[in-house]
């Protein structure tokens, strides 16, 4: 477990700017080495394998309690055997503290 999964998500509405490369690159590095960072800076992924259906959409209903209960919630791709999760924070175009509390969350699942 990291720190981050301690923390709690802050509503986020807009206004204010989105972490820049730099300050993702450095939150990033507290998460699983599978995530990784768009080209843009504006969202980070990790896709998740698993043996057969019913296993990846236990972890969907998994994910999807974390991020209800954060109110911050990820893309979610979805076929057997494997979840792909993407998280942006929407109201501010790319990223902030909340897509990587989240992230460490999701990975704590496992």
């Amino acid at each position: 477990m990291n720190e981050l999964t301690a923390e709690r998500c802050e509503p986020c509405e807009g206004g204010v700017r989105p972490m820049s490369r730099e300050e993702a690159g450095g939150l990033l590095a507290n998460l699983h080495a599978d995530w990784s960072l768009n080209a843009d800076a504006t969202e980070i992924r990790r896709d998740f394998t698993f043996k057969g259906f019913y296993r990846t959409m236990a972890f969907v209903n998994a994910v999807a309690w974390v991020a209800n209960g954060e109110a911050h919630h990820p893309d979610l791709e979805v076929g057997w055997g494997h979840c792909l999760v993407r998280f942006t924070t929407h109201a501010i175009d790319g990223l902030s503290r909340n897509d990587f509390i989240c992230a460490a969350k999701v990975d704590a699942l496992l």
